[in-house]
């Protein structure tokens, strides 16, 4: 097991002697990894069931991940995560790839499809098609990192004839992005009381390496402190695909 330390662009860490005392002292105690949220704006008043101060201290993921490079040198670097959708998919592979190279390839790359609509109209993010334009960036950001020559055609991001010299480690692949994406749907589904939905996308975490465990804690971080409905939404289908014999 690996342990890392969350929220390190929030609150308290939002500072920076703070931020670069804490990245040091977690490097020292041997933690693998330090993670920061995402989020461009706060909805006031809060959304129900999130209650998260309009007023928060929260600092930029990659900025905030790109001073925490500079006062550490092993320790990992993650987003926990970056909300896609609400990005412009090459600007923020330059970023990525910008940081990855000045941390020595520190850098994990976690996304999400958000959940917060008045977040995502701030931004101009088309919030029911979050889970297609995720897809569709994600993919060009793969070609532009990978690729020699780099070429994408979507129906959100086309280019091509042009180079970024943004390369970056595509670390454990397909596999693990495919389970994170469905993990976080099913959170999202869960919240909203779909059971159905939650259960599709089970299955297909399953299929790409999820455990029991693991979609039990999407359901949990779904869920408001002491259960509530998304827990008990996403319980009975974990139950039903347990029952199933889905883990076997």
């Amino acid at each position: 097991m690996k342990y890392g330390i969350h929220g390190v662009n929030l609150n308290t860490c939002g500072y920076p002697d703070a931020a670069a005392r804490l990245g040091r002292a977690a490097e020292a105690a041997g933690f693998e990894s330090l993670w920061v949220a995402d989020h461009v704006v706060l909805p006031d008043p809060p959304v129900p069931g999130r209650p998260m101060a309009p007023d928060m201290r929260l600092l930029d993921p990659v900025v905030a991940l790109t001073y925490l490079a500079a006062h550490t040198s092993r320790i990992r670097l993650g987003t926990g995560v970056i909300i896609l959708p609400q990005r412009q998919a090459l600007v923020l592979a330059k970023q990525l790839a910008s940081l990855d190279v000045l941390s020595n390839g520190r850098l994990i790359f976690g996304l999400g499809v958000g959940w917060c609509e008045p977040e995502m109209r701030s931004v101009g993010a088309p919030f029911k098609e979050r889970g297609r334009v995720s897809d569709d960036y994600l993919a060009a950001m793969r070609a532009v990192w990978t690729q020699p020559e780099p070429a994408y055609q979507g129906p959100y991001v086309s280019f091509n004839g042009c180079r970024a010299l943004s390369s970056l480690s595509i670390g454990e692949g397909r596999e693990l992005s495919v389970k994170y994406r469905e993990m976080v749907i099913i959170g999202i589904l869960a919240f909203r009381g779909r059971k159905e939905g939650v259960i599709a996308h089970m299955r297909r975490a399953i299929d790409h390496g999820a455990t029991k465990r693991e979609l039990l804690e999407a359901i949990q971080s779904a869920a408001v402190p002491g259960g509530g409905p998304a827990f008990s939404t996403g319980a009975q289908a974990l139950m039903e695909l347990d029952r199933s014999g889905a883990f076997k």
